[in-house]
């Protein structure tokens, strides 16, 4: 799989970054969530599965690019 950055809104390119792969996807680097409150009310975690937090403005701002 390839990655092509999309955009972040963090500063040096820390995390969370976007990333469009080569397989139609979208790949989000960022910090797990880690309060307890929040991981209890996600639904159907697979094996492997992480949560991610990331802002709203950034999913924004790609989907205007993207789309």
């Amino acid at each position: 799989m390839r990655l092509r950055f999309l955009g972040s809104t963090s500063e040096a390119g820390a995390c969370p970054t976007l990333y469009e792969t080569d397989r139609g996807t979208i790949v989000v680097q960022g910090l797990h969530v880690t309060d307890p409150q929040a991981l209890a009310d996600l639904r159907d975690v697979l094996d492997g599965e992480a949560a991610v937090e990331v802002p709203r403005e950034l999913l924004m701002e790609i989907a205007r690019k993207v789309l």
